[in-house]
């Protein structure tokens, strides 16, 4: 843990009490060098729940007390192609939260007011919303993109983002297949628990051909496994930031009309989406919480699969402030 002086907001920002932040996997991405690192050092964490404290100049859009989420993409351009065609996601010079600019491992936090996410009307706790901001995100993205003629859906690795788009998932009437780790007899249980038909390792054929498959874990092993387990036609979508290598397979896996596609961090418009959903039939989020200098411990109980649901960081309640507040961060 460090100490810093308590940030002030630039004109169109806000500063930001965290309540919670829940912990993702591209953390650990980020955290393992995975992802290329521009900015060192970094404070990550990019699920971030709270409450507006301090507004920088021109900020309209929110008030002091306001309740906002914060997600993985914190900056867009608005002029590049991507941007003008409405996929921000792919903007040409983005900046993401906890990996461009200082995420939410902390007790305070800057954002663009304009990327903030109002939040006031979710009656959840703040450790249940935080997962919502990027598993939940991500998941809602990968499941529009595994189409809406997906009756049939599979999902690799049942982490968080899985274990919410499959509430999603049933919700709307799919049939969901879970595939967990060989012998994850817990990570089984728990998809069933949550409305999955079926849960198998990885390497099982589900009972029936599916339409589309999710891949959340990183593991470039799984694509074949999942061509091989979707009909002619079918999709393989893989949701991640960061897969391992995927290793060599032979082209009639892929024939017949599957398609291989990539789901690349979403946009504000997925979020007002999703939000929506989660308003009119919210998910059970199931979490494990931990306080903020236990962040080390949340991050090794998620690289050891340890987890059912998400991480959450909760930073101790703000004291009584002295002449020179300080910004925690670990």
């Amino acid at each position: 843990m460090t100490q810093r002086p308590l940030p002030e907001p630039a004109s169109g920002e806000v500063r930001l009490r965290v309540l919670a932040c829940a912990v993702c996997r591209t953390d650990l991405h980020v955290i393992d060098g995975d992802l290329p690192l521009s900015v060192l050092p970094i404070v990550p964490g990019h699920e971030i729940v709270g409450e507006v404290e301090a507004l920088g100049a021109d900020v309209r859009s929110l008030a002091v007390g306001d309740r906002v989420g914060v997600p993985w993409l914190g900056h867009s351009c608005g002029h590049c192609a991507f941007c003008g065609a409405g996929r921000e996601n792919l903007c040409d010079t983005p900046r993401f939260t906890g990996y461009h600019r200082d995420g939410g491992f902390a007790t305070h936090v800057l954002a663009e007011a304009d990327f903030c996410l109002p939040l006031a009307d979710l009656a959840q706790e703040p450790a249940r919303i935080a997962p919502l901001l990027c598993a939940g995100l991500i998941g809602w993205r990968s499941l529009k993109a595994a189409g809406d003629d997906a009756r049939q859906l599979g999902i690799y690795g049942f982490g968080a983002a899985a274990h919410l788009v499959a509430q999603v998932a049933v919700a709307q009437g799919r049939t969901v297949h879970a595939f967990t780790r060989a012998g994850d007899a817990a990570s089984q249980a728990f998809a069933l628990s949550l409305g999955a038909a079926w849960a198998g390792s990885a390497d099982m054929q589900p009972p029936r051909a599916l339409d589309a498959a999710i891949i959340f874990a990183p593991a470039g092993e799984l694509v074949p496994l999942a061509l091989r387990a979707v009909r002619k036609g079918g999709r393989v979508v893989c949701g991640g930031i960061h897969m391992t290598d995927i290793p060599a397979f032979p082209y009639r896996l892929l024939w017949e009309e599957r398609q291989l596609v990539s789901v690349a961090n979403l946009t504000r418009a997925d979020a007002r989406e999703f939000l929506q959903v989660v308003r009119a039939d919210p998910p059970k989020v199931h979490i494990t919480t931990y306080a903020l200098d236990r962040a080390n411990e949340a991050i090794a109980d998620l690289r050891a699969g340890r987890l059912q649901g998400a991480a959450v960081l909760v930073p101790p309640a703000p004291l009584q402030r002295s002449n020179q507040p300080k910004d925690r961060s670990p």
